[in-house]
């Protein structure tokens, strides 16, 4: 497994970003400033993008792995990556997400707690409505993680 951080041509991966964020507009509002990072076991598994916020934190604001590949521990590597690499210059990392119990206690079981909430993020800034599975993403949920 290797993780290589991703300089130009962000946007070649722009089908595995979309599945975590599903407008393109929304991906492009972080996407040049943050940085990309893609891990691959033999081929690419998974992606994220994590941004500066202020001196002391960072937000990882896109995680995706491939359909095919979920629940193989590719995520978990790719956010212990990020750790690792963060806690040299940041003391918190914040993710945001949508209501939806097992993306909830994936963060949690990463090492993320629940912070705060940005009501009706989803219905604010988004085209048209958002849905995990059957259920209606509306309010952020955020979480963060010491480094």
């Amino acid at each position: 497994m290797r993780v290589e951080n991703i300089i130009k041509n962000k946007k070649q991966f722009l089908d595995l970003l979309l599945l975590a964020d599903e407008q393109e507009d929304m991906i492009d509002k972080y996407l040049s400033d943050g940085d990309l990072f893609a891990l691959y076991d033999d081929d690419l598994k998974s992606v994220c993008v994590v941004v500066h916020i202020n001196n002391n934190t960072c937000e990882l604001k896109n995680i995706a792995t491939y359909e095919e590949y979920q629940g193989q521990g590719y995520g978990r590597a790719l956010i212990n990556f990020i750790s690792n690499l963060y806690k040299e210059d940041y003391q918190t990392m914040l993710v945001g997400t949508g209501k939806v119990p097992e993306i909830l206690s994936f963060y949690e079981s990463c090492g993320f707690k629940k912070s705060h909430r940005v009501k009706n993020f989803f219905t604010d800034n988004y085209h048209h409505p958002i849905f995990e599975g059957d259920i209606q993403l509306v309010d952020m949920i955020y979480l963060k993680k010491d480094l």
